[in-house]
């Protein structure tokens, strides 16, 4: 279990996947995923990291119509 939430916490902390699968000693990068759930905070600290860049391309594709 304490591996499951070390790897879960690494990655909503940002370190890469390739990162924490060293800290983890895996091979193979697959095996981290199995280890380390990407949480739903993650993906939503990652969509708002471009939701600028986003909003910015619906307005033009808007305003060319």
């Amino acid at each position: 279990m304490a591996r499951h939430s070390f790897g879960t916490i690494m990655l909503t902390k940002g370190v890469s996947i390739e990162s924490v699968s060293k800290m983890l000693g895996h091979t193979n990068i697959t095996t981290t995923q199995i280890y380390a759930k990407v949480l739903n905070q993650k993906i939503f600290t990652e969509v708002n990291k471009v939701r600028g860049e986003l909003d910015s391309l619906a307005k033009y594709y808007k305003q060319r119509k």
